[in-house]
């Protein structure tokens, strides 16, 4: 009996859907809140997950969870791999292994608008919110002087962040380029600025189920190979370039 078998998950040599873990809060254009508890999702995430779902000719399944339950999910084999937002961190690298990326990004400062912040230099005294235990978090512990607020685990995290700075809880958050640029065309949010972190997210499967790791990087692989990732990159997020070169290179280390 495989290990994968030990921990009560389909065998993914036979199995006729994929189950990925997210949560169901909105963060466009990554994803939107769906209207049916998670079964219907919108956004790149769940197109790029299509993708791959259907390259291995598997039924596409979102388990939602909390955010700090996503990893926990894939390790007690109620998700087959995790795909919200997780960027190849060390701290995620320690529970998970991770496929190739299928995404790169930079990661902004959100400030209320007017707000005269323009570099890390300059957020000396600020209350600058990120996700507990992020890359956007590992980010705000460079800000010389800066106050960081963690946030911890809830239905929708970056919706609680961005009414932070609205309401004048926090004076900053930290998140990736790609959800937080399009804020700054909303007249009560200004981008200070934007680090060029170059931040590759990836799949998260199990340490023991080696074969699921396999399969879902040879799928990736092939959409990226024949450019239908970046066709779903550009319906969804035209304002970022496609990270062409970094994800043709293959698995992080």
């Amino acid at each position: 009996m495989t290990e994968t078998a030990d921990r009560g998950v389909p065998d993914a040599r036979t199995g006729t859907s994929i189950r990925f873990a997210c949560i169901d809060s909105e963060a466009a254009p990554l994803f939107d809140k769906s209207e049916d508890g998670g079964i219907t999702r919108t956004g790149y995430e769940p197109e790029a997950a299509q993708l791959v779902a259907d390259a291995l000719g598997r039924d596409l399944e979102w388990v939602i969870v909390a955010w700090d339950d996503m990893i926990p999910a894939v390790i007690r084999g109620d998700a087959d791999a995790v795909w919200c937002g997780q960027g190849i961190i060390p701290s995620r690298q320690e529970q998970v292994n991770f496929t190739r990326p299928y995404a790169v990004f930079n990661e902004s400062v959100l400030v209320r608008a007017g707000d005269p912040a323009t570099s890390a230099q300059t957020l000396g005294g600020y209350k600058v919110a990120a996700i507990e235990g992020s890359a956007n978090m590992a980010l705000a512990e460079t800000f010389t002087g800066a106050q960081l607020v963690p946030f911890g685990p809830s239905d929708d995290v970056f919706g609680d962040m961005i009414q932070a700075v609205r309401d004048g809880s926090v004076d900053a958050m930290v998140d990736d380029d790609v959800v937080t640029v399009p804020l700054g065309d909303d007249p009560e949010f200004d981008i200070a600025f934007t680090e060029p972190t170059r931040n590759p997210w990836g799949v998260g499967v199990a340490k023991d189920d080696v074969l699921m790791l396999e399969l879902l990087d040879t799928a990736l692989a092939q959409v990226i190979a024949d450019g239908r990732l970046a066709e779903v990159w550009a319906r969804w997020m035209p304002h970022l370039p496609f990270p062409d070169e970094t994800l043709a290179a293959g698995r992080a280390s």
